[in-house]
């Protein structure tokens, strides 16, 4: 079981890795590992389990920050509606993600980012792509996949794909400024 206490943290190394490609069909253990994450995943947003299990909440979870080496990240966004009513949920277990085409139009998250397997405070804005569209396998489908995705799905998204290349969320704040604003930017 996938934990707080299991999740590797800054600065190990691994988080700085660049993921292996996954062979695909993929193998029992690999399933296994996607099964585990996205347990983590739906688990960590029900208050009961979290506590319970010592979970924090999660949109996503990639492998390296489990201490596997692979290309294999979990996606989960509940789109709301203006009543704060679940809409949409837009889950996914990408394998072999690559990101084919973003906008150059900018968005990021007004309060900043954050991530499971960083403790320490990195506050300013996480500058990204407006719009994605990725090409993965998807364990959930059990298909490939082209999925097109915008604003806070193609951010955490494009979150989640950074953790593959060894890239962390606070590399992309401005260094002396963390709070810049890009004016052709939209905060969400």
């Amino acid at each position: 079981m996938i934990t707080m206490d299991t999740i590797i943290k800054d600065p190990n190394e691994i988080l700085r890795t660049k993921c292996e490609k996954v062979s695909l069909p993929l193998s029992v253990e690999d399933k296994d590992l996607l099964e585990k994450m996205l347990k983590y995943v739906r688990d960590s947003r029900n208050e009961e389990l979290a506590e319970k299990y010592n979970l924090m909440p999660a949109v996503g979870i990639a492998a390296p920050q489990v201490g596997v080496n692979k290309q294999m990240t979990i996606v989960s966004v509940e789109e709301h509606d203006a009543n704060s009513e679940q809409v949409t949920l837009y889950e996914y277990a990408l394998v072999n993600p690559v990101i084919v085409s973003k906008s150059e139009k900018k968005c990021a998250l007004s309060n900043g980012e954050g991530c499971l397997s960083i403790t320490a405070p990195h506050e300013g804005y996480v500058y990204r792509s407006m719009r994605i569209k990725v090409k993965a396998y998807d364990y959930l489908t059990d298909q490939q996949i082209t999925l097109s995705a915008s604003g806070y799905l193609a951010i955490v998204i494009q979150h989640e794909i950074d953790h593959l290349n060894g890239i962390l969320f606070y590399d992309h704040i401005h260094e002396s400024d963390p709070w810049l604003e890009d004016e052709n930017a939209i905060l969400i």
